[in-house]
């Protein structure tokens, strides 16, 4: 299983953040690893000979439609980190440190409400065209033009006013403080080329374009792409000395978790990114060689739609039943082998973000352990009962078995309340259509996070990062809607530490009185990788990415890192 969007994960406090991202002419140094033979990305150093394959597993749930737009958030996941590249890479399993990637120094004004970027020189496309700080200005005002490639309500929501270039700076002004976004304007927005994006077929529809043959300024180009595989060869031309050591990256499209898993067992396959069931002994086991880590993430939890129109989801107090009714520590244990541990109403990832975590909220919420008795009253309250029981359906990916497995009991606990639970196994692409155009009752989903609880929250909770049913969300799939809460999260820029403790609070207040969400388990990053010929892989003791394949734009800083033995 992976996560609908791969980003990054939710780990560290925006106080480390800010302070990596912080005030004064902030050069971007080098993330180079300590120990970069075990690990490290050694950036530009070409420390290791070119040459070798690797070859991802990772269950896409669907066959590659063969479409690279970076702002297409069922697509771009392929696309970032191989192909696009960001200004800033931030590692939010280092205390935020940034490496140098499109951007090499950065400023902030004192009131942080504009930030320069100073651009690389010496870059190139891809095609050969030369990269400029003009391409930056361009993709970020896209963006403003066509919104619905701005996928973290930048322009609508962050408050940004302008983006312009001159000669290797480019500024970005806002109309409020704005140090929280730059995880999302420096680290998660790929950088097109103008001289393509202007001109057909992307000019005239960028958020529906495909981008069959993307020109990039990353690390690799696509040589080759079949509905059964994406073949990705080196950038000749990249811009970083003697990177990418590894030459070619295979990335067949697995349909479920079962020939990916065997793929990684035999070694056939080296980098991983799905659950396996007992993976000490099925995979472990099989080999010194094979390798696994888990850092924790975000939540996975059952998306309700509340948009009125939904008769039954947009019921409060059907929200409230299936709150009540869930034993997420089952659901992690069964489900999930314990691996994901049980998630919380409040969508706090515990221990990760314990400052933020309001447990007297959750303990007097009635949803802190399962209540059966409390679920079927509000299902009474809402005009159901056993002779008239509910009856609704979810959506969720096929070939993700560990979300089969935890739907399977989440389906029992649901069925003894009176809610008979229908889980629908379709196609990615199915699936994420539905899911973006509000075409569901529940969903089975999982986003990603960021430095704090706010960067998880405000993807799923804030209004602006959603759209009419009919119309394709960015992230706010729930269509859920409240002003306070948006007031919160607009408020938490400005705001000092505490404060920010303090609104991420109210927030947990609305995720308990509203039920908008219910998190089942608490994600975590599925990342196995095989070090008989690969090396340089991300480990705990040198996290200098977050390490799975579907992790943007991580992915990149882990094919920077690894090489052939």
């Amino acid at each position: 299983m992976k996560s609908i969007k791969g980003v990054a994960a939710a780990v560290l406090a925006v106080g480390l953040l800010a302070a990596a991202c912080g005030g004064g002419d902030k050069a971007i140094g080098s993330a180079k690893s300590s120990n970069p033979a075990n690990g490290g990305s050694d950036q530009g150093t070409g420390a290791h000979k070119k040459g070798g394959t690797v070859t991802i597993s990772n269950v896409a749930g669907q066959t590659w439609p063969c479409q690279f737009n970076p702002f297409n958030p069922a697509v771009n996941a392929e696309a970032l980190g191989f192909v696009y590249e960001p200004l800033v890479f931030t590692n939010v399993l280092k205390s935020g440190a940034t490496t140098p990637m499109l951007a090499s120094a950065f400023k902030w004004s004192a009131n942080k409400e504009s930030i320069v970027f100073t651009i690389r020189s010496g870059v190139k496309w891809s095609d050969g065209k030369p990269f400029s700080g003009d391409d930056v200005a361009f993709t970020f005002n896209l963006m403003k033009s066509h919104p619905a490639l701005d996928l973290y309500s930048l322009w609508t929501g962050a408050g940004l006013k302008s983006v312009a270039a001159s000669g290797n700076k480019v500024t970005m002004t806002f109309n409020r403080p704005a140090e929280p976004y730059f995880y999302n304007f420096a680290n998660q927005v790929g950088i097109i080329p103008q001289h393509i994006w202007s001109a057909a077929p992307a000019a005239a529809k960028p958020d529906t374009w495909s981008d069959p043959k993307p020109v990039g300024t990353g690390p690799y180009t696509v040589g080759s792409c079949s509905a059964n595989n994406i073949e990705y060869v080196a950038n000749g031309s990249y811009w970083q000395p003697g990177k990418p050591y590894i030459q070619k990256v295979e990335y067949p499209a697995y349909l479920d978790n079962n020939p990916a898993n065997l793929d990684l067992q035999s070694g056939k396959a080296q980098w991983g990114g799905q659950y396996i069931p007992n993976v000490d002994q099925f995979y472990k086991s099989k080999s010194p060689d094979n390798n696994y880590w888990y850092p924790p993430t975000a939540n996975v939890a059952i998306v309700a739609n509340n948009d009125p129109s939904h008769k039954v989801t947009s019921k409060l107090a059907v929200r409230q039943a299936i709150a009540a009714a869930l034993d997420r520590e089952q659901i992690s244990k069964i489900g999930e082998s314990g691996y994901q541990p049980a998630a919380n109403q409040t969508g706090i990832v515990t221990p990760t973000f314990n400052k933020y975590f309001d447990d007297a909220a959750l303990s007097s919420s009635g949803y802190a352990k399962p209540d059966t008795n409390k679920a079927k009253q509000l299902l009474q309250s809402a005009g159901y009962s056993s002779s008239n029981p509910l009856k609704l359906n979810i959506i969720t990916v096929t070939g993700y078995t560990d979300w089969d497995a935890s739907l399977a009991v989440i389906k029992q606990q649901l069925k003894a309340v009176g809610i008979n639970l229908n889980v629908q196994d379709m196609e990615a692409q199915s699936y994420n259509q539905k899911l973006y155009t509000g075409d569901y009752d529940l969903a089975y989903s999982s986003l990603s996070g960021g430095p704090t609880p706010y960067y998880e929250l405000r993807q799923l909770l804030y209004s602006k990062n959603s759209a009419p049913i009919g119309k394709q969300a960015n992230s706010n799939y729930s269509r859920y809607n409240n002003p306070d809460v948006d007031k919160a999260f607009d408020d938490y820029a400005s705001a000092s530490p505490d404060q920010q403790i303090t609104l991420l609070k109210q927030v947990e207040a609305a995720m308990i009185k509203d039920v908008p969400i219910i998190p089942t388990t608490e994600s975590v990053d599925w990342y196995q990788y095989n070090t008989k010929d690969i090396a340089g892989w991300p480990t705990k003791d040198d996290p200098y990415a977050q390490p799975a394949p579907y992790n943007i734009p991580d992915v990149e800083q882990v094919l920077l890192g690894i090489y052939s033995k």
